[in-house]
């Protein structure tokens, strides 16, 4: 495929489109920052002319993408301010939507989040594992944007049927050179309680986008992706009862294994991670 990559210079960005390159895909870099070069365009995702210029040229090629996956964004919480996140994250994702829409690209892949299970989780989760099953619980602006624009994909697949859109709630994501700080966490259990101490490789965190790509059927749908095992050395049960002792246990889960549910997205995606923190040499 063809595909139109936002975000194509951050952290997960950069993997993905390495990632879909080496599958054998057509990408076209989308980012407001990044060098000049083959498969890159400078776009700013604000203005709705420059996003849908980028994906109708296709860059030089004078005809739409086969397909678009949106990771552009203000990242996280905390690092502007909550109204410009919303103004920026809400915008460029509408931008990003309704271009594809109006060019006739009917597969979107985008990456919502984690966070609307109820991040940093100061109040208890319903269960854990956790996973789609219960309405989003956003806790902040970054979060809020996540669930609109989860509800805008939802209202838009009913408009045109033939669209298909898919939302990959990620976890934290890290690369291997993150690996080495891992150690420390066990010292305080408090320190990532905010995310059921998961995280996700960002070489799976591609994978996840090349499965959606390949196997989502129209229509809406989102995931959690996330490793298949947590941050920590301690095991599950002990860190649920130090810190989450009322929380029931919604199925039996091993020493390590992740409390962000991944089964959704191994049943209907075929998402299977591959990389774990443990692993590291």
């Amino acid at each position: 495929m063809r595909i139109a990559l936002t975000g194509y210079s951050g952290k997960l960005g950069t993997v993905v489109a390495r990632e879909l390159r080496a599958a054998g895909h057509e990408v076209l870099g989308l980012d407001a920052i990044g060098a000049r070069g083959s498969g890159f365009l400078q776009v700013e995702l604000t203005d709705y002319g420059q996003v849908i210029d980028a994906f109708g040229s296709g860059g030089d090629r004078g005809e739409p993408v086969d397909a678009v996956v949106h990771l552009g964004a203000i990242p996280a919480p905390g690092i502007r301010s909550e109204v410009a996140t919303f103004h920026n994250n809400m915008t460029a994702t509408f931008n990003v939507f309704w271009a594809a829409v109006r060019l006739g690209i009917r597969k979107i892949v985008y990456a919502s989040s984690e966070t609307v299970l109820g991040l940093p989780f100061d109040i208890d989760p319903p269960y854990a594992p956790v996973d789609e099953e219960y309405a989003p619980r956003p806790e902040s602006v970054y979060s809020l944007v996540k669930t609109l624009e989860e509800r805008m994909a939802d209202e838009l697949v009913r408009w045109y049927p033939d669209l298909s859109i898919t939302a990959l709630r990620f976890s934290n994501v890290m690369v291997p050179e993150d690996y080495e700080a891992f150690g420390s966490f066990d010292d305080d259990a408090t320190k990532r309680k905010w995310n059921l101490w998961g995280y996700i490789d960002a070489r799976d965190g591609a994978q996840a986008v090349e499965r959606a790509l390949e196997v989502a059927p129209a229509g809406f749908d989102q995931f959690i992706i996330a490793a298949a095992d947590t941050v920590m050395t301690r095991p599950n049960s002990e860190l649920l009862a130090e810190v989450f002792p009322d929380v029931p246990l919604k199925k039996a889960v091993g020493d390590h294994e992740t409390l962000l549910s991944i089964d959704k997205a191994r049943r209907l995606l075929g998402y299977e991670p591959k990389h774990s923190w443990r692993d590291r040499a």
